[in-house]
């Protein structure tokens, strides 16, 4: 192959990985586990009541319809920062902040 042959194609989900985690974002493995598997992470009832809206830099953003979901979910934080490390590896979620969100 000469010099000026294109480089191989690269797979589209690496590009975006690396764009991702150029702008402080996580994987796409790490954002389709916490979105995808968020009422298997946090259990049923936390789930229909909360949501999770951004992830970035180890900061996990969720949404709660009520003030008292909000207490629960800080009460609950540091056990559900141990079940997104087993499910998502170390250092995908460090802190979770959480967000009024009326429905």
């Amino acid at each position: 192959m000469g010099k000026l042959d294109p480089p191989d194609p690269r797979p589209l989900k690496a590009s975006l990985d690396r764009l991702a985690r150029s702008l402080g974002g996580p994987d796409s493995q790490a954002l389709s586990g916490v979105f995808g598997h968020w009422a298997d992470i946090v259990g049923p009832q936390l789930a229909a009541h909360a949501r999770p809206l951004s992830l970035s830099s180890g900061v996990l953003v969720v949404g709660v319809t009520e003030p008292g979901w909000a207490t629960e979910l800080r009460y609950l934080e540091s056990k559900l920062l141990g079940r997104f490390s087993e499910v998502l590896g170390d250092g995908v979620v460090e802190r979770v902040e959480v967000r009024l969100r009326r429905s």
